[in-house]
């Protein structure tokens, strides 16, 4: 992982990560009946690097969390600051990347959440502390695979209490525009969650067009195929991004660029829909904001973070249209 370790401190404690039989069964599989349960991270770990929007150089931390804390973030450079759950109705803003924060207090906010979401949902890690001493997570190279390494560096470890698991039983719609987003029940066997995601894209810049990409998540499919896909924008976009104040911690080496038929990164793509994976993931984070796991299918065009937000409130809004699978997991040891 030659951009994290070229361009990032990380600390890891110096503490070894104890995992039952359960849970290594798990991390072989992806399945098994230690999937059913809460994990959280083995270890402390640590990381440095700067905010896309800010520049600024931003410290990291993952902890560890106990049985149901889910994911919080805590701004460390703000004393006495209130925790933030990552949880749908915490968002505060959708506009260029999912922001989480306080609605009263618009200092205690972090951006740029969505792709250390999705690399916490796509390792299954339900409980852990976020650390930052800023305003956004870093960039790192633009995709989730340095966060995956940090878990990989952290290592996992079961819990012994059942994940939440939030399954769609009636449809759900948001649109705007062209676009739209909806969750459809899933009628894959199991108990476990399941995502099943079908996404396509339609842009006037020839070097990306129309793609579309359909995926059933887990630990692996996410790891070898979204994980690595980075964030884009269009050259056009650039200098009105710099004239609000954003983007000044951007470069070629944390998005692609794309200038009508042309990728400006010299190294070109990392496949010919990393476009598409990218939205995929960015999915993924912002449909993980709910204290669980999701098991679904997720059918979308020109899907964005506001729409994602949307999806979820629309489905909380009706107490019909899921139901919590927690209950109905079954009981064996995670140990």
């Amino acid at each position: 992982m030659d951009t994290l370790l070229r361009n990032t401190e990380v600390t890891a404690e110096p503490s070894e990560t104890k995992r039952s039989p359960a849970a290594r069964r798990q991390d072989n599989t992806g399945r098994g009946t230690g999937r059913t349960f809460q994990h959280t991270l083995g270890q402390p770990i640590s990381a440095i690097g700067i905010g896309l929007h800010s520049g600024q150089k931003i410290r990291l931390s993952l902890l560890p969390a106990p049985i149901g804390h889910g994911i919080v973030f805590q701004r460390t450079d703000l004393p006495q600051a209130t925790a933030i759950p990552a949880h749908y109705d915490w968002v505060v803003d959708t506009r260029l990347s999912t922001t989480v924060g306080e609605a009263a207090n618009p200092i205690n906010r972090i951006a740029t959440v969505e792709h250390l979401m999705a690399a916490l949902r796509g390792c299954d890690i339900d409980n852990a502390l976020i650390l930052v001493d800023g305003p956004e997570i870093p960039a790192f190279d633009g995709s989730a695979q340095d966060f995956v390494f940090l878990i990989d560096c952290a290592g996992k470890q079961a819990q012994t209490a059942t994940r939440r698991i939030v399954e769609v039983i009636r449809p759900i719609r948001v649109e705007q525009g062209e676009s739209f987003m909806e969750l459809l029940p899933n009628p894959t066997s199991g108990l476990g969650a399941a995502l099943d995601l079908s996404l396509s894209i339609d842009f006037p810049a020839q070097a990306i067009g129309r793609q579309t990409l359909s995926l059933e998540l887990s630990r692996a499919s996410f790891r070898n195929e979204l994980s690595r896909s980075r964030t884009f924008t269009l050259k056009t976009e650039i200098d009105a991004l710099h004239s609000m104040g954003l983007a000044l911690g951007g470069s070629l080496d944390n998005a692609i660029v794309v200038d009508g038929d042309s990728i400006l990164n010299p190294a070109g793509l990392r496949c010919a829909d990393e476009f598409i994976r990218h939205k995929m993931m960015d999915a993924v984070g912002d449909l993980s904001m709910l204290n669980g796991a999701l098991r679904a299918r997720v059918r979308g065009h020109r899907p964005g973070h506001t729409l994602n937000n949307l999806l979820l409130r629309r489905l909380f809004a009706d107490p019909q249209a899921w139901r919590d699978t927690a209950e109905r997991q079954p009981a064996v040891a995670a140990a």
